[in-house]
């Protein structure tokens, strides 16, 4: 069986390597081909160009690479036409993976999946007919998408979410990760501004601001910000002017099995984070860790989300769960005094949060089978249908 695998991401690399892992348990001599980062490589993947080239989100950080994309999307198409794979499977990063899609349905019958359904119960709804016409099969990762998809007329599974099966970090973890980094008991603030550099850019100034304030009067707490391999440098040059003596969490080193340790490890150990809109908040559900959560765009994408967006919240936890528990400070509510004052709320009831937490790990599927099993299963069985 041959697959062609692209994703554009960390968070599909992730998918991805879960996935390729799954299927090659279940059909031993699978060959991969395609495009994807160091996990998918882990498991056998030879990618076609680096995927870091694809990281890239919103309308005006995607123009000045307009043209790069483009190629990269018609590069690829043509190399799943000339490998005719039995089933193309596309990884979240929409803009890119469905238009790769679209040129291989034009000019073949190949079987294509996507990972990750749109959010068009958030925004866009049109999405999903348009999608519908590239697409035979989506991998959903959250419970409540199927109808959406299955309404276009798309096979749809809903598949579990990888962050579900991930192990807690244990109190040896934990100690471990404070004795390497000289945190002591020092309580502990995670940052998180994202992993694409124009999230770092527009957010890691307002974060930094933000704890300033917050920090003013608890001089004994430390600051963390783990940070993905090809942003550290990015990264450390923002949080020079950061209060909290911040630890810089650099996974260049490590394997990727480590790097996933030791950010879960961070996780654990933080009293608190302040985090970019996205996964990110359900690694922290996952570890338990209370979170405010803060994003801004650029202006003139911000602009056309403020016209699109049909939801109340966009952080995931309060989506799964039913609940609003984590605060947001969201567009123009991305400043530094209304995330101080959020960061401020949740630290005095940081248990508020718990029962949202628990609740969206069980319906993402914790303690089932492996979401990238699951999805390896799926995929099978619609193939063989």
């Amino acid at each position: 069986m041959r697959v062609f695998l692209v994703a554009g991401e960390p968070s599909g690399d992730r998918l991805g390597g879960a996935l390729m892992e799954g299927l090659r348990s279940l059909v031993p001599d699978i060959r991969f081909d395609g495009v994807g980062g160091p996990l998918m490589q882990a498991q056998g993947l030879d990618s076609r160009f680096p995927m870091s080239e694809l990281s890239v989100m919103g309308l005006v950080e995607v123009l000045p690479k307009f043209f790069h994309l483009k190629r990269r999307i018609t590069e690829t198409a043509q190399a799943v036409l000339d490998t005719q794979p039995d089933v193309l499977i596309t990884i979240d990063s929409p803009d890119f993976s469905l238009r790769v899609a679209k040129l291989v349905k034009a000019s073949s019958n190949i079987r294509t999946v996507h990972y990750v359904a749109p959010s068009v119960w958030a925004w866009r709804p049109g999405r999903a007919d348009k999608m519908a016409k590239v697409i035979d099969h989506v991998l959903a990762l959250l419970p409540f998408e199927p109808p959406y998809m299955e309404r276009a007329g798309m096979e749809c599974d809903f598949v579990g979410h990888p962050v579900a099966s991930e192990p807690a970090a244990t109190e040896s973890d934990i100690h471990a990760f404070r004795t390497a980094h000289s945190l002591g008991d020092a309580p502990i603030v995670l940052a998180l501004p994202g992993s694409r550099g124009g999230e770092i850019e527009r957010l890691a100034p307002v974060f930094g601001d933000a704890l300033h304030l917050y920090l003013k009067d608890k001089p004994e707490a430390r600051v963390v910000v783990p940070a993905v391999a090809h942003m550290v440098d990015t990264v450390l040059g923002h949080v020079k002017s950061w209060p909290g003596n911040p630890v810089v969490v650099d996974p260049r080193a490590l394997s990727a099995d480590q790097a996933a340790q030791q950010k879960r490890a961070a996780f654990a150990a933080a009293d608190l984070a302040l985090a970019a809109s996205g996964t990110v908040s359900l690694e922290l559900a996952a570890q338990a860790t209370p979170m405010v959560i803060a994003y801004r765009l650029s202006w003139l994408t911000q602009k056309m989300a403020e016209r699109m967006v049909k939801l109340d919240t966009v952080t995931l936890v309060n989506l799964v769960s039913e609940t609003r528990a984590v605060p947001e400070c969201l567009l123009d509510e991305c400043e530094p005094g209304k995330i101080a004052a959020a960061l401020t709320q949740v630290a005095a009831a940081p248990d508020s949060q718990q029962r949202a937490m628990e609740l969206t790990m069980d319906r993402l599927g914790r303690g089932g089978e492996a979401p990238g099993l699951r999805a390896a299963n799926a995929v099978l069985q619609r193939m063989s249908a």
